[in-house]
């Protein structure tokens, strides 16, 4: 058996604090390797997102159809996308180092010392046209510019986005048809409302001489079926014994020239009365909505008599140029459109009223599905302000007595009613150009159409 001198109690206490210092090392180091393995997974998820990132935008460069060219503070490029290198290089060469300069061409308005004096003063450009050198020859860009900066905010370079500038021109001109035809539907309404306001007043006013002018329309035809009685009674007296004894009073009353005119201005009457009822019934017509059935009529033969109703009580002579197709069969009302003619060639003739030798010109004829009718005359033409208001209701530039202001009202309206379109514009050479266009008729098969005689 053996027997050892027993351990110091300092010893103990020396070798239980080393033992304790090692294990607290360990934690330490234990504690930092699990920093060390979090701080790495951190690092290598930054480092995905960063790369993904960078996918992204480097995707949108290469999508882009715009040039972009990113150069240094010297204006020396440091970076392209895909549209920039098959512009510029399309044989594959790299633009990255070379010189902004290299490719703004000779004829440029604007050059690198420009872009070099936006840096200089820390602008930027906006829509800035440069001419740039393409193989295929210089083309206009619009060239937008953002500065860039470093960390201290310090200009480090310049980004350029160029457009072809024929791509923007379209987009404006797209923009300017879609800006007009805005403006042409607008003022399509407000004609609409207005032609929807006349009509119901038109309506109201032709209501209320519907009434007098029958009385005064059948009045007349019975006052007309009555003077064959009193001419009858008349000659009985003067043919009778007594008749001597009257004789200064039918010579001082003028018995005789009344009877003898009492027809014609009885005739007259009725004829006023006529035209008043079929004034009427245009008015009613025009006030409506609904498009009532016609029939096949020859345009042609239509122009051709309105055109000679209102030459012979033209009272002047009135050079007149025909050119006129024939048949141009129309589905409608031959009167109605008569009525359209006659109003357009007199509004001509009061136009040339000044004119010391006024022509007319009316050309009518069938283009693919539509009839074209125009009557152009040598007047003054429409002034600039007359133009917008030329279909509205009682507007005219004729003195007071001589126009109401519905004549083109009235003939607009016809004109649509029967599915046409209407147009008055200043002729090329002077005057004023009115025009309007029917739906040719297009008979059905097995349809024997008729024309209507006018």
């Amino acid at each position: 058996m053996t027997t050892g001198k027993a351990p110091h109690p300092e010893d103990i206490r020396a070798s239980a604090e080393g033992e304790q210092i090692w294990l607290n090392v360990i934690g330490k180091m234990e504690e930092t390797w699990g920093q060390l393995i979090g701080q790495q997974v951190e690092l290598e998820r930054k480092n995905a997102a960063l790369e993904e990132a960078h996918a992204f935008m480097a995707s949108v460069f290469e999508s882009m159809s715009d040039v972009l060219v990113a150069c240094d503070t010297a204006l020396r490029i440091v970076r392209t996308n895909t549209a920039a290198e098959k512009l510029f290089a399309p044989t594959g060469q790299t633009l990255v180092g070379a010189a902004l300069e290299d490719l703004i061409a000779p004829s440029s308005a604007l050059g690198a010392t420009d872009v070099a004096a936006c840096m200089t003063r820390r602008e930027g450009l906006e829509d800035r046209e440069f001419q740039f050198s393409t193989p295929s020859g210089a083309f206009p860009f619009a060239v937008n510019g953002t500065l860039l900066y470093d960390r201290r905010q310090r200009p480090c370079g310049i980004v350029l986005l160029g457009r072809p500038l024929g791509e923007v021109r379209r987009a404006y001109s797209e923009l300017d048809q879609a800006h007009r035809n805005l403006k042409a539907a607008h003022v399509q309404l407000v004609q609409a409302e207005k032609m929807a306001s006349l009509g119901r007043l038109v309506a109201g006013v032709a209501h209320e001489l519907n009434n007098p002018i029958s009385f005064v329309y059948g009045n007349a035809y019975t006052l007309k079926r009555f003077i064959p009685r009193l001419v009858s009674y008349l000659e009985h007296i003067h043919t009778h014994a007594s008749a001597p004894l009257f004789e200064r009073e039918r010579k001082a009353l003028r018995v005789d020239m009344v009877v003898s005119e009492l027809g014609g201005t009885l005739d007259g009457i009725v004829e006023g009365a006529e035209r008043v009822r079929d004034i009427v019934a245009d008015l009613r017509r025009f006030s409506s909505d609904k498009r009532s059935a016609g029939a096949v009529f020859d345009m042609a033969a239509v122009v051709r008599t309105g055109l000679e109703w209102v030459l012979a009580s033209a009272g002047r002579r009135v050079e007149t140029r025909m050119d006129v197709e024939e048949p141009l069969e129309v589905e409608g009302h031959a009167g109605r459109m008569q009525q359209v003619v006659m109003n357009l060639v007199q509004n001509a003739l009061d136009a040339m009223e000044d004119v010391l030798h006024p022509v007319l010109s009316i050309t009518a004829r069938r283009a693919g599905a539509r009839i074209q009718v125009e009557i152009a005359d040598n007047g003054t033409g429409i002034a600039p302000d007359v133009a917008s208001h030329i279909f509205d209701p009682f507007f005219t530039t004729k003195p007071v007595g001589k126009g109401t202001g519905l004549g083109l009202a009235i003939c607009y309206g016809t004109v649509c009613d029967h599915g046409g379109q209407f147009v008055v514009q200043n002729g090329a050479q002077g005057g004023a150009v009115v025009a309007f266009d029917l739906p040719a008729f297009a008979p059905g098969p097995g349809c024997a159409a008729q024309p209507e005689k006018v």
